[in-house]
């Protein structure tokens, strides 16, 4: 037999093969495997498997915290704002499942998400954040809070800031999405003087056919037109879209 052994040898055999017992024993537990023990300690220690809400749970809570902050007043007020617009949003469209549209809920945020922008334009900052812009034209598009007067001005923000024909032709489409002719008409003469002299045909074309009300362009979740909003599509899970405009057609 294996414990056949005399003295001091046995003993160290024995309590080798103990300590292994222990081990695997508590492995067994530690790990999960077998009992009742649903996902054992490792789980336990680490809050167990982290499903889709968790991620939620830490933007509420980036959300409460700043407006605690709101509340006292801070030196970085635009900061918290920019913020609470992205978190807001992202709580929105996490809530959202496809085809079914967004809940009063969601909705509840997407007005918040807004009534911050608002607060950040306000604060009249000295140079206004074009990535958020580009995000707050998807908050406003027609499949979302649908105020197509907001959006032009978020498209307006972005025109200024990047002073490029590209963000002009996209002025143009929300311009003529709020029904504003006279806004569409100048993007699309700036477009045309911001082109380079061998694009400006190219881009000409193109403004006089953005300028043209599009069939069904309403309630596309894209401006009319086809091109992409800045921003690229809205962020899950937490982290806000960021990025440019779709580059105009050749």
């Amino acid at each position: 037999m294996l414990f056949d052994l005399q003295g001091r040898r046995r003993r160290v055999v024995q309590g080798t093969y103990l300590m292994l017992a222990v081990v695997m024993g508590g492995g067994l537990v530690f790990f999960g495997i077998g009992g009742e023990v649903s996902g054992g300690l490792v789980d336990a220690f680490s809050g167990g498997s982290r499903g889709g809400g968790d991620g939620n749970q830490i933007i509420e809570e980036r959300v409460e915290e700043n407006e605690e902050r709101l509340a006292s007043n801070p030196s970085n007020e635009a900061r918290v704002r920019k913020q609470l617009v992205r978190d807001h949003y992202s709580l929105a469209t996490a809530a959202t499942t496809g085809g079914q549209g967004f809940s009063e809920e969601a909705r509840a945020d997407l007005r918040r998400a807004s009534e911050n922008w608002q607060a950040y334009l306000a604060l009249d900052p000295e140079r206004v954040d074009t990535s958020l812009a580009g995000l707050v034209l998807q908050l406003y598009d027609p499949n979302v809070l649908n105020r197509p007067r907001e959006a032009k001005e978020a498209a307006q923000l972005i025109a200024r800031e990047e002073g490029d024909a590209r963000s002009y032709l996209n002025l143009i489409q929300y311009a003529v999405l709020a029904g504003d002719k006279r806004t569409a008409d100048l993007a699309a003469q700036r477009a045309i003087d911001l082109a380079p002299e061998g694009r400006k045909r190219a881009i000409r074309r193109q403004a006089e056919q953005l300028k043209r009300p599009q069939m069904g362009q309403a309630g596309t979740g894209a401006p009319p037109g086809g091109a992409a909003p800045p921003g690229g599509a809205p962020p899950q899970g937490g982290v806000p879209p960021q990025g440019g405009a779709a580059p105009p057609a050749p």
